[in-house]
Protein backbone atom coordinates (compact mmCIF):
# COMPACT_ATOMS: atom_id res chain seq x y z
CA UNK A 1 0.00 0.00 0.00
CA UNK A 2 1.28 3.24 -0.77
CA UNK A 3 1.91 5.52 1.65
CA UNK A 4 0.68 8.80 1.81
CA UNK A 5 2.58 12.46 0.94
CA UNK A 6 3.64 13.10 4.09
CA UNK A 7 7.31 15.52 5.06
CA UNK A 8 8.40 17.23 8.03
CA UNK A 9 8.82 20.40 7.94
CA UNK A 10 11.17 21.93 10.44
CA UNK A 11 11.82 25.54 10.80
CA UNK A 12 14.79 26.52 12.82
CA UNK A 13 15.31 29.57 14.54
CA UNK A 14 17.69 31.37 16.19
CA UNK A 15 16.25 30.56 19.30
CA UNK A 16 14.02 27.67 18.40
CA UNK A 17 13.26 24.80 16.44
CA UNK A 18 9.89 23.88 15.80
CA UNK A 19 8.88 20.33 13.50
CA UNK A 20 5.48 18.88 12.31
CA UNK A 21 4.34 16.63 9.94
CA UNK A 22 2.80 17.67 6.72
CA UNK A 23 0.31 16.12 4.77
CA UNK A 24 1.17 17.59 0.98
CA UNK A 25 -1.96 16.32 -0.49
CA UNK A 26 -4.26 17.21 2.19
CA UNK A 27 -1.83 20.35 2.83
CA UNK A 28 -2.01 20.72 6.39
CA UNK A 29 0.25 19.65 9.23
CA UNK A 30 -0.72 16.29 10.70
CA UNK A 31 -2.56 16.62 13.78
CA UNK A 32 -0.65 15.87 16.97
CA UNK A 33 2.57 16.10 14.98
CA UNK A 34 4.16 19.85 15.97
CA UNK A 35 6.79 19.57 18.23
CA UNK A 36 8.96 23.02 19.81
CA UNK A 37 11.97 23.42 21.80
CA UNK A 38 13.63 26.34 23.15
CA UNK A 39 17.73 26.13 21.48
CA UNK A 40 20.60 28.10 22.75
CA UNK A 41 22.29 29.10 19.40
CA UNK A 42 25.54 29.92 21.17
CA UNK A 43 26.22 26.43 22.34
CA UNK A 44 28.70 24.03 20.74
CA UNK A 45 27.93 22.31 17.51
CA UNK A 46 27.24 18.96 19.08
CA UNK A 47 24.43 20.47 21.78
CA UNK A 48 22.88 22.10 18.72
CA UNK A 49 22.77 19.41 16.55
CA UNK A 50 21.49 16.41 19.07
CA UNK A 51 18.67 19.35 20.17
CA UNK A 52 17.92 20.23 17.01
CA UNK A 53 17.36 15.52 16.53
CA UNK A 54 15.43 15.23 19.63
CA UNK A 55 13.08 17.71 18.16
CA UNK A 56 12.91 15.83 14.71
CA UNK A 57 12.70 12.41 16.25
CA UNK A 58 10.24 13.80 18.30
CA UNK A 59 7.90 14.58 15.38
CA UNK A 60 8.65 11.45 13.82
CA UNK A 61 7.62 9.55 16.49
CA UNK A 62 3.81 10.55 16.07
CA UNK A 63 3.53 8.63 12.74
CA UNK A 64 4.28 4.84 11.91
CA UNK A 65 6.00 6.23 8.44
CA UNK A 66 8.84 4.49 6.74
CA UNK A 67 9.87 7.17 3.83
CA UNK A 68 11.00 9.65 5.74
CA UNK A 69 11.76 13.14 4.10
CA UNK A 70 12.50 16.31 5.85
CA UNK A 71 12.35 19.91 4.36
CA UNK A 72 14.38 22.56 6.82
CA UNK A 73 13.74 26.22 6.80
CA UNK A 74 17.14 27.62 7.86
CA UNK A 75 18.32 30.98 8.10
CA UNK A 76 21.47 32.02 5.99
CA UNK A 77 23.92 32.56 5.42
CA UNK A 78 24.02 29.28 4.28
CA UNK A 79 24.99 26.50 1.08
CA UNK A 80 21.59 25.20 0.15
CA UNK A 81 22.44 22.98 -1.76
CA UNK A 82 24.98 21.23 -0.02
CA UNK A 83 23.98 21.64 2.95
CA UNK A 84 26.72 23.54 4.85
CA UNK A 85 26.33 26.52 7.12
CA UNK A 86 28.07 29.78 6.43
CA UNK A 87 26.78 31.45 9.17
CA UNK A 88 28.94 34.08 11.65
CA UNK A 89 29.70 37.03 13.46
CA UNK A 90 25.97 37.13 13.92
CA UNK A 91 25.70 35.92 17.45
CA UNK A 92 23.95 32.56 16.75
CA UNK A 93 25.23 29.17 15.23
CA UNK A 94 28.83 29.92 15.12
CA UNK A 95 29.75 26.87 15.91
CA UNK A 96 28.19 25.38 12.97
CA UNK A 97 30.09 27.45 10.48
CA UNK A 98 31.61 25.51 7.33
CA UNK A 99 30.00 22.06 8.79
CA UNK A 100 27.70 20.23 7.08
CA UNK A 101 24.57 19.83 8.84
CA UNK A 102 23.10 17.79 6.05
CA UNK A 103 25.40 14.59 6.90
CA UNK A 104 25.09 15.32 10.82
CA UNK A 105 21.36 15.04 10.62
CA UNK A 106 21.99 12.31 8.28
CA UNK A 107 23.75 10.35 10.73
CA UNK A 108 22.04 11.03 13.69
CA UNK A 109 18.70 10.12 12.70
CA UNK A 110 19.57 7.27 10.51
CA UNK A 111 17.79 9.25 7.31
CA UNK A 112 19.40 9.08 3.76
CA UNK A 113 21.03 12.56 3.09
CA UNK A 114 19.42 12.94 -0.16
CA UNK A 115 16.02 13.29 2.07
CA UNK A 116 16.50 16.06 3.79
CA UNK A 117 16.31 19.38 2.03
CA UNK A 118 16.81 22.76 2.75
CA UNK A 119 15.27 26.16 1.94
CA UNK A 120 16.47 29.60 2.96
CA UNK A 121 13.21 30.88 5.95
CA UNK A 122 12.63 34.01 4.25
CA UNK A 123 11.69 31.46 1.08
CA UNK A 124 9.56 29.05 2.99
CA UNK A 125 7.24 31.80 4.69
CA UNK A 126 6.09 32.59 1.24
CA UNK A 127 6.09 29.35 -0.24
CA UNK A 128 3.76 27.78 1.94
CA UNK A 129 1.93 31.03 1.40
CA UNK A 130 1.83 29.92 -2.27
CA UNK A 131 1.61 26.26 -1.42
CA UNK A 132 -2.15 26.18 0.40
CA UNK A 133 -1.90 29.96 1.73
CA UNK A 134 -3.06 33.84 1.19
CA UNK A 135 -1.51 33.29 -2.28
CA UNK A 136 -2.08 29.93 -3.71
CA UNK A 137 -4.02 30.76 -6.95
CA UNK A 138 -0.60 33.20 -7.83
CA UNK A 139 2.02 32.25 -10.33
CA UNK A 140 4.56 35.56 -9.50
CA UNK A 141 4.45 36.51 -5.96
CA UNK A 142 6.37 38.94 -4.36
CA UNK A 143 6.66 38.09 -0.12
CA UNK A 144 7.84 40.66 2.57
CA UNK A 145 8.10 39.85 6.16
CA UNK A 146 8.17 42.94 8.02
CA UNK A 147 9.08 43.04 11.64
CA UNK A 148 12.30 43.54 13.84
CA UNK A 149 13.84 43.14 10.46
CA UNK A 150 12.69 42.87 6.83
CA UNK A 151 12.41 39.43 5.23
CA UNK A 152 11.92 39.18 1.36
CA UNK A 153 11.11 36.22 -1.35
CA UNK A 154 10.40 36.15 -4.73
CA UNK A 155 8.09 33.22 -6.52
CA UNK A 156 8.19 32.33 -9.75
CA UNK A 157 6.06 29.03 -11.06
CA UNK A 158 5.82 28.12 -7.29
CA UNK A 159 9.03 28.07 -6.45
CA UNK A 160 9.97 30.63 -3.66
CA UNK A 161 13.52 32.35 -3.04
CA UNK A 162 14.83 34.23 -1.27
CA UNK A 163 15.12 37.90 -2.21
CA UNK A 164 17.82 39.53 0.12
CA UNK A 165 15.99 43.08 -0.28
CA UNK A 166 16.98 44.31 3.54
CA UNK A 167 19.71 45.99 2.38
CA UNK A 168 18.81 47.85 -0.75
CA UNK A 169 19.24 51.63 -1.06
CA UNK A 170 16.61 53.55 0.12
CA UNK A 171 16.09 57.51 0.95
CA UNK A 172 19.03 58.03 3.48
CA UNK A 173 19.70 54.45 4.42
CA UNK A 174 18.40 50.74 3.72
CA UNK A 175 14.88 49.98 2.97
CA UNK A 176 15.14 48.05 6.65
CA UNK A 177 15.30 50.79 8.12
CA UNK A 178 12.23 52.39 6.84
CA UNK A 179 10.05 48.86 6.94
CA UNK A 180 11.10 47.72 10.57
CA UNK A 181 9.49 47.86 13.86
CA UNK A 182 12.53 50.08 14.90
CA UNK A 183 11.04 52.48 12.36
CA UNK A 184 7.66 52.66 13.82
CA UNK A 185 9.62 53.08 17.36
CA UNK A 186 12.00 56.21 16.18
CA UNK A 187 8.96 57.69 14.25
CA UNK A 188 7.13 57.56 17.47
CA UNK A 189 9.48 59.16 19.52
CA UNK A 190 10.49 61.68 16.69
CA UNK A 191 6.98 63.21 17.64
CA UNK A 192 6.09 62.24 20.37
CA UNK A 193 9.61 62.98 22.58
CA UNK A 194 8.21 59.20 24.64
CA UNK A 195 9.04 55.46 23.61
CA UNK A 196 7.45 52.47 23.08
CA UNK A 197 8.63 48.61 23.00
CA UNK A 198 6.70 47.46 19.96
CA UNK A 199 4.48 48.15 17.08
CA UNK A 200 1.48 46.41 19.19
CA UNK A 201 2.25 48.54 22.09
CA UNK A 202 2.20 51.83 19.87
CA UNK A 203 -1.53 50.64 18.38
CA UNK A 204 -2.87 50.14 21.62
CA UNK A 205 -1.40 53.07 23.89
CA UNK A 206 -4.15 55.84 23.86
CA UNK A 207 -1.47 58.51 24.25
CA UNK A 208 -0.36 57.40 20.97
CA UNK A 209 -3.26 57.75 19.29
CA UNK A 210 -2.89 61.62 18.48
CA UNK A 211 0.21 60.30 16.32
CA UNK A 212 -1.14 56.91 14.89
CA UNK A 213 -2.65 57.86 11.93
CA UNK A 214 0.52 60.11 10.93
CA UNK A 215 2.92 57.38 11.49
CA UNK A 216 0.88 54.83 9.67
CA UNK A 217 0.52 57.14 6.89
CA UNK A 218 4.55 57.75 6.80
CA UNK A 219 4.84 53.93 6.42
CA UNK A 220 2.18 53.62 4.13
CA UNK A 221 3.67 55.56 1.50
CA UNK A 222 7.18 54.49 2.45
CA UNK A 223 5.86 50.56 1.23
CA UNK A 224 4.58 52.16 -1.60
CA UNK A 225 7.27 53.49 -2.71
CA UNK A 226 9.63 50.16 -2.11
CA UNK A 227 6.86 47.72 -3.63
CA UNK A 228 5.66 49.57 -7.15
CA UNK A 229 8.94 49.67 -8.90
CA UNK A 230 9.53 46.03 -7.46
CA UNK A 231 6.01 44.73 -8.58
CA UNK A 232 6.60 46.31 -11.79
CA UNK A 233 9.96 44.80 -12.18
CA UNK A 234 8.97 41.54 -11.61
CA UNK A 235 5.87 41.43 -13.06
CA UNK A 236 3.77 40.09 -9.62
CA UNK A 237 0.49 39.32 -9.80
CA UNK A 238 0.27 39.29 -6.18
CA UNK A 239 2.12 40.70 -2.89
CA UNK A 240 1.95 38.56 0.66
CA UNK A 241 2.83 40.90 3.36
CA UNK A 242 3.26 38.40 6.96
CA UNK A 243 5.59 39.42 10.11
CA UNK A 244 3.82 41.04 13.78
CA UNK A 245 3.48 44.20 11.52
CA UNK A 246 1.13 42.54 9.22
CA UNK A 247 -1.03 41.73 12.37
CA UNK A 248 -1.48 45.96 12.28
CA UNK A 249 -2.61 46.12 8.41
CA UNK A 250 -6.03 47.92 9.01
CA UNK A 251 -4.34 50.45 9.87
CA UNK A 252 -1.84 50.74 6.37
CA UNK A 253 -3.36 47.95 3.83
CA UNK A 254 -6.42 50.50 2.69
CA UNK A 255 -3.83 53.73 2.38
CA UNK A 256 -1.51 51.14 0.31
CA UNK A 257 -4.06 50.13 -2.01
CA UNK A 258 -5.46 53.72 -2.50
CA UNK A 259 -1.52 54.81 -3.59
CA UNK A 260 -0.95 51.73 -5.80
CA UNK A 261 -3.93 52.66 -7.54
CA UNK A 262 -3.30 56.36 -8.04
CA UNK A 263 -0.13 55.11 -9.47
CA UNK A 264 -1.59 52.90 -11.81
CA UNK A 265 -0.47 49.70 -10.38
CA UNK A 266 -3.19 47.28 -10.16
CA UNK A 267 -1.85 44.03 -7.50
CA UNK A 268 -3.73 42.67 -4.97
CA UNK A 269 -2.04 42.78 -1.18
CA UNK A 270 -2.38 39.86 0.41
CA UNK A 271 -2.23 39.34 4.65
CA UNK A 272 -0.06 35.89 5.02
CA UNK A 273 -2.56 33.10 6.26
CA UNK A 274 -0.36 30.63 8.16
CA UNK A 275 0.98 32.42 10.28
CA UNK A 276 3.95 30.48 12.08
CA UNK A 277 2.50 27.39 10.53
CA UNK A 278 3.86 28.95 6.81
CA UNK A 279 7.68 28.40 7.36
CA UNK A 280 6.89 24.59 8.35
CA UNK A 281 4.73 24.01 5.26
CA UNK A 282 6.82 26.07 2.68
CA UNK A 283 9.64 24.06 4.20
CA UNK A 284 7.89 20.93 3.65
CA UNK A 285 6.08 21.80 0.32
CA UNK A 286 9.93 22.09 -1.34
CA UNK A 287 9.18 18.19 -2.01
CA UNK A 288 6.08 18.44 -3.65
CA UNK A 289 7.93 20.99 -6.30
CA UNK A 290 10.76 18.90 -6.96
CA UNK A 291 8.20 15.84 -7.23
CA UNK A 292 6.25 18.08 -10.03
CA UNK A 293 9.22 18.96 -11.66
CA UNK A 294 10.89 15.09 -11.92
CA UNK A 295 7.65 13.84 -13.20
CA UNK A 296 7.27 16.65 -15.70
CA UNK A 297 10.62 16.24 -17.11
CA UNK A 298 10.77 14.50 -20.48
CA UNK A 299 13.02 11.10 -20.33
CA UNK A 300 15.68 10.48 -22.74
CA UNK A 301 15.59 7.70 -24.53
CA UNK A 302 17.78 5.26 -22.34
CA UNK A 303 17.93 7.40 -19.91
CA UNK A 304 15.27 6.72 -17.02
CA UNK A 305 13.96 9.83 -14.72
CA UNK A 306 15.98 9.27 -11.15
CA UNK A 307 13.78 8.89 -8.52
CA UNK A 308 14.09 10.68 -5.41
CA UNK A 309 14.04 8.16 -2.15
Amino acid sequence: MKEKPIVLGVDIGGSHITAALIDLERREIVPGSLKRQFVDAQEDAEKILNDWCTVISQSFDTTTLTQRKIGIAMPGPFDYEQGISKIKDQKKFQSLYNINVRQELSRRLNIAPGNIRFINDAASFLQGEVFCGAARDYKKVLGLTLGTGLGSALCKEGVAEDADLWNSVFKDGIVEDYLSSRWFLHRYTELSDETVNDVKELTELKKSRTYLNQIFSDFSNNLVAFLAPLVEKHECDAVVIGGNISNAHTLFLPEVNQLLEENHIRVPIKIAELKEDASLIGAASCWDHLTRETQARPLTQGQPVKQNT
